[in-house]
């Protein structure tokens, strides 16, 4: 009969500890060289400088917020109550400028207006004139000068109106002197032969001083036409009025006569348009005052 020999089961437990406390053992080490490696990291890229006095410095203290008491409030209010009143005092000052430019600007344009005003009556009076002396009639200047100067110069107007509708010119005037030269100083149609003997007899004595005209109507006609020549009328008809022949130059006086009247008319017009148009002055605008700042009364801080 074989014997047969049966072996105790082996304890596998120490080995399995043994196993474990060296995987412990690795894995210590490995954290141990993955610190020393960081730290050595840190400290050669200059990490690790910055972080520590971050680190290691304590914490700064909290200082509480005072609450907020009854002065305070009272000064906080002041200071809005003086900006506000400094900002409504600017807004009067830049209120007042703006009334004040206003009204500089009002008062030049009613004398820009008067200006124009004048400038188109004196418009109107001058091209009056050239119609005048041309002989030519009004047509729309004749209601344009009862509108200009109807109030002020009535007869003016009239008498230019007149003057138009029947035309004296200084060249008709002059034509017309001379054709009645020859019976200017022949004396007047009714003459007798005494009279015109004694008119001659007259005329070949004559005493004067040596600075006045000579009375000769062949010098008074001389003289008279270098007057219209230079649109002296009034001398023409003093002249003519001294000749001889006067009787027979009583249309040339009357039409001599009525263009000088034109040619007052006619600068009573001018006179009056060049005359300064009167601009009542324009007051400025009151200032607006600013309103006073209201009274405050500070509440007295009690002492601590």
């Amino acid at each position: 009969m074989q014997d047969t020999t049966i072996n105790p089961p082996v304890d596998l437990r120490p080995l399995r500890r043994s196993g474990r406390r060296g995987l412990a053992v690795v894995m210590a080490t490995l954290v141990l060289i993955g610190l020393v490696a960081g730290a050595w990291f840190g400290w050669h890229t200059g990490w690790l400088h910055k972080s520590l006095p971050a680190l290691l410095s304590p914490p700064a203290p909290t200082t509480p917020v005072a609450a907020p008491t009854a002065a305070t409030a009272t000064i906080v209010a002041q200071g809005n109550l003086i900006a506000t009143n400094a900002a409504l005092a600017d807004a009067t000052a830049r209120l007042s400028a703006l009334q004040q430019r206003l009204a500089e600007l009002n008062q030049q344009a009613v004398a820009a207006s008067g200006q124009a005003t004048r400038a188109e009556a004196l418009l109107v009076a001058l091209a009056a004139r050239r119609a005048v002396d041309r002989g030519q009639p009004l047509g729309y200047l004749e209601t344009a000068l009862r509108v200009r100067f109807g109030d002020s110069q009535p007869t003016a107007v009239d008498q230019i109106v007149a003057a138009a509708q029947k035309p004296v010119t200084i060249g008709g005037l002059t034509e017309q002197f001379i054709m009645l030269q020859p019976r200017l100083t022949a004396g007047p149609a009714s003459e007798g032969s005494w009279d015109w003997m004694s008119r001659q007899i007259a005329g070949m004595f004559v005493i004067r001083h040596d600075d006045m005209p000579s009375p000769a109507p062949e010098s008074r006609m001389t003289r008279a036409r270098i007057a219209l020549a230079g649109q002296r009328v009034d001398l023409a008809i003093a002249e003519v009025e001294r000749m001889p022949g006067k009787d027979a130059a009583t249309d040339w006086l009357a039409h001599a006569r009525d263009w000088l009247a034109t040619q007052h008319a006619l600068d009573q017009l001018e006179s009056t348009a060049l005359a300064t148009p009167t601009v009542a002055p324009i007051t400025p605008p009151a200032t607006v005052q600013a309103a006073p700042p209201a009274a405050t009364t500070t509440t007295p801080v009690p002492a601590r």
